[in-house]
């Protein structure tokens, strides 16, 4: 399993931003098998988690047009400056005290 971490400096977020942000979350999901996609944003900072089976996954997503217009927004209008890491999960493990 991989992730996708995307972290950035927010310039200005608007309507048309939330709209992108929803539509690519489906899109990610219904379309190219994410597995799981977190988001938080503080301040002007945001950081995005989304997980992916397979780099073939994320470059099949990354390559959709509406990610490319989305990217291109966010350059311009959306981000002072962003980072995009991928890493893939060698070992994972949890707890959960819930069932205790």
């Amino acid at each position: 399993m991989y992730i996708v971490i995307f972290k950035a400096k927010v310039k200005q977020l608007n309507e048309q931003y939330n709209d992108f942000a929803n539509q690519l979350r489906t899109l990610a999901f219904n379309e190219f098998g994410c597995l799981d996609f977190q988001s938080i944003a503080e301040n002007d900072q945001e950081i995005t988690l989304s997980y992916w089976p397979s780099m073939e996954h994320i470059k099949a997503w990354k390559a959709h047009p509406l990610h490319q217009q989305a990217q291109k927004l966010g350059k311009k209008y959306w981000y002072h400056s962003y980072t995009v890491q991928i890493v893939e999960i060698i070992k994972e493990y949890s707890i959960n005290s819930e069932n205790n």
